[in-house]
């Protein structure tokens, strides 16, 4: 299989000018750059620039994948959007770590699988994943949780760590955490039993009227700063006001969960196994109910063959006539079925004679005759004798 790498990274809180686009372009003359984005693949060698680096001074996303089973995702925020230490409640190993780059917190999330016959889909880009950036800058905990559980499944954590406060919403992902998901292969089973201690998810937006409620109990001196934040033209004020009222409604999301990593990866065996019983007791009921469809065929077609024997005779001399091998082959399949039926209506005898008979008027066939023995139509023993008088 040959070598595949794919760089891609974007600038979403400010565009690039055209000095960093020059600075970038230093770095790969065969790349796709705009003011907004960097996307690069290569089929052998490698990506000059440091992608870390690259978070720190342009981008606010980056998602790195390698055919040999590497995916990787970053991403930046504000830390007025995210704070460095409750990011790092959730990160903090080798698979997901988060670090401070001046006013912005960077999560760096990495999934180290082989990719058996891998083929790039979908999922494998940012435009599937992004939106989860601003899900995290609204206040949803749910991706950090889930760099969570991408260090439980990479073997990375104590058995007696008790796991971080469980958002809620984790058994109804958002299409863009899914992705995430099938992005960095997480284990499903873990996530479904993980689920389990999550409450359902209300409403991440607030409405109009909780949020002019909220605004109203606000300090007039707070309301002077923010209007003024406003007019100045902070394009993030919004999200950071929305991160603000869910921590406000929701109450405090930092009291630790209530399982350990070890009880999360016996949970997670346990409905990996259940869910493996009943997939087999699935096919299993599947493959009953093909025989069975199959079974009432095959009557069907014994019983229509039993009232037009002697046609069915014609038709085998015939297909022998050809003297073509897979005409030969519906001969054999045809006389097989008249063998059943003579069985059932105890006729046995009267076929046996005709099949030696057929066998003498074809005993040059030596193709057909090896055909007939490996259908069990050969001649028995007191076949060989009537052949042989």
């Amino acid at each position: 299989m040959s070598e595949y790498q794919y760089y891609e990274f974007l600038a979403i809180d400010r565009p690039l000018d055209a000095r960093q686009q020059r600075e970038l372009r230093a770095l790969s003359t065969r790349a796709r750059i705009t003011s907004t984005r960097l996307v690069n693949t290569y089929h052998w060698g490698d990506f000059k620039g440091d992608p870390r680096l690259l978070m720190a001074r342009y981008f606010d996303a980056f998602l790195y994948l390698a055919n040999w089973g590497t995916r990787q995702l970053m991403l930046r925020l504000p830390t007025s959007l995210l704070d460095l230490e409750v990011a790092s409640r959730y990160c903090a190993s080798d698979s997901a770590c988060a670090w401070s780059a001046g006013d912005q917190v960077i999560v760096e999330l990495t999934s180290e699988k082989e990719d058996g016959g891998w083929e790039e889909g979908p999922e494998d880009s940012l435009s599937s994943i992004i939106a989860v950036r601003s899900e995290l800058a609204g206040g949803d905990r749910r991706l950090l949780y889930l760099a969570w559980l991408l260090s439980l499944d990479a073997g990375e954590l104590l058995e007696n760590e008790l796991e971080p406060a469980v958002p809620p919403g984790l058994a109804t992902l958002s299409a863009a955490l899914q992705s995430f998901v099938e992005f960095l292969r997480l284990d499903e089973d873990l996530l479904s039993v993980a689920a389990e201690a999550s409450k359902p998810l209300e409403r991440i937006e607030p409405s109009a009227a909780e949020l002019t409620g909220w605004v109203t109990r606000l300090p007039a001196e707070e309301k002077d700063a923010l209007l003024a934040r406003l007019a100045s033209g902070e394009h993030r004020l919004g999200m950071e006001l929305a991160r603000r009222f869910r921590g406000e409604r929701d109450g405090s999301e930092d009291e630790m969960g209530g399982r350990t990593a070890a009880e999360l990866q016996d949970a997670a065996r346990g409905h990996r196994e259940q869910r493996a019983r009943l997939a087999a007791k699935h096919r299993a009921q599947e493959q009953a109910q093909q025989e069975h469809a199959q079974a009432a065929v095959r009557e069907r077609h014994l019983v229509a063959l039993a009232r037009r024997q002697d046609q069915a005779w014609e038709q085998v001399y015939a297909a022998i006539g050809t003297r073509q091998p897979a005409r030969y082959d519906e001969a054999v399949e045809l006389l097989g079925d008249l063998r059943m039926v003579s069985e059932r209506e105890r006729r046995l005898e009267a076929f046996d004679r005709r099949l030696v008979a057929l066998r003498q008027q074809h005993s040059k066939k030596q193709s057909l005759l090896q055909r007939l023995e490996r259908a069990g139509l050969g001649a028995g023993p007191s076949d060989v004798q009537r052949e042989q008088r």
